[in-house]
């Protein structure tokens, strides 16, 4: 499946080539594992945490800085994908706009080096939780929902080969 996946680096020198590749293998993989059979337009802003702050700020009224952040396009009931998608599709690309995510790569290294975990593992894992929030996921509740977005992520990240390490 071919996505229109946009990725941008707010900050010079804070991205990479390999990163860029690999948030973009972690949301074709979410996307093929929850079965997502359309491409999608996915937009991935990476910045640091003054930059993730300011968006907060923005957008939710959380003056802080966080580890990432999802703005869904849609409305989907977690785990239940429309039977038909043309009602979400871009009629001029033929793509359905999931949303965007916005990635703090400053926390996304301090979370990596507090779990004990590779960067690699703490992008894939925040890009995979990010893309189950564009498709209805949510974790407001310490239950069922919780559980269930956990149960997503680890099967997502198990497939590409990023489990949590004990």
């Amino acid at each position: 499946m071919k996505h229109e996946i946009v990725i941008c680096f707010e900050k010079r020198g804070i991205g990479s080539i390999t990163l860029r590749e690999h948030i973009r293998t972690c949301i074709t993989a979410a996307l093929r594992v929850q079965g997502v059979n359309v491409p999608c337009e996915i937009n991935v802003l990476v910045t640091d945490d003054e930059g993730i702050r300011a968006i907060n700020r923005a957008s939710r009224k959380i003056d802080a800085p966080t580890d990432v952040l999802s703005f869904p396009m849609f409305r989907f009931v977690p785990g239940v994908l429309p039977e038909s998608w043309d009602a979400y599709r871009d009629p001029d690309t033929g793509t359905v706009p999931l949303g965007d995510m916005a990635i703090s790569l400053e926390r996304a290294k301090s979370q990596a080096k507090e779990y004990g975990h590779s960067l690699k593992r703490e992008v894939g894992y925040l890009t995979v939780h990010s893309i189950l929030h564009l498709l209805g996921y949510d974790h407001l509740d310490e239950g069922e929902m919780k559980k269930q977005m956990r149960a997503a992520e680890e099967r997502i990240l198990a497939e590409i080969e990023l489990p949590r390490e004990e």
